[in-house]
């Protein structure tokens, strides 16, 4: 699993990157070889004004699914990644559960019609 971060409108801190990688490979290491690549994004959209501001963005690209792409904004970077990750991170067990299940299916089905002939 590839994984790509890119500050916007600040500097990425290490702390800030240890935190992302990590919410990541907690989330979705499970899911590693159906994973490509994770971009996140993360972008402070008023610069020094306060308020809900700190946005990221984090796009998974599936092997044979179609991507996720989810966004949080909140007050503080590091909640606005915990909530991103987590919200990505069950979306691709989702994808990746739902698709498993319709395979077994189909494999069933595919059986089950041999069986009739």
């Amino acid at each position: 699993m590839q994984i790509n971060i890119k500050a916007l409108g600040f500097t990425l801190t290490k702390a800030l990157k240890e935190h992302t990688r990590n919410r990541i490979y907690a989330h979705m290491s499970r899911y590693g070889e159906r994973i490509q690549r994770v971009n996140v994004r993360l972008d402070d959209i008023n610069g020094p004004r306060k308020g809900e501001d700190k946005r990221c963005q984090i796009q998974v690209t599936l092997a044979g699914l179609p991507s996720v792409n989810i966004e949080s904004i909140e007050s503080d970077m590091y909640i606005a990644i915990t909530r991103a990750v987590d919200r990505s991170g069950r979306t691709v067990a989702r994808k990746i559960d739902r698709f498993r299940d319709l395979s077994i299916q189909s494999v069933r089905d595919s059986g089950n019609k041999e069986d009739l002939l």
